[in-house]
């Protein structure tokens, strides 16, 4: 019983690098169109949240920011949504 717990938090630890190394990566693979749902599965919830135009009657229109994965330091991805739809990727070298 007493091995189980460390073992298992092995596991746990070395899924949850995994699922980070492939984050790095998939971030280079949203395109224009996606949806916010596909974008939040490949990539998962985004650091920061804004919102640019949320007015009743309108398509609602954010900004996600990613901050730089330590897979990947100085890339900052920012990726603008129109109605639940991707509509520009910016990645910035971040310094």
């Amino acid at each position: 019983m007493t091995i189980v717990k460390p073992l298992l938090c092995f596991f746990l630890a070395a899924s949850s690098a995994g699922a980070l190394a492939v984050d790095a990566r998939d971030r280079s693979f949203i395109r224009k169109g996606m949806a916010e749902g596909e974008v939040l599965l490949k990539i998962g919830k985004p650091d920061h949240e804004t919102f640019i135009r949320n007015v009743k009657g309108q398509a609602e229109e954010k900004s996600w920011t990613y901050f730089p994965h330590y897979r990947d330091p100085q890339t900052l991805t920012i990726i603008t949504l129109r109605a639940g739809v991707v509509v520009d990727i910016e990645r910035k070298i971040a310094r």
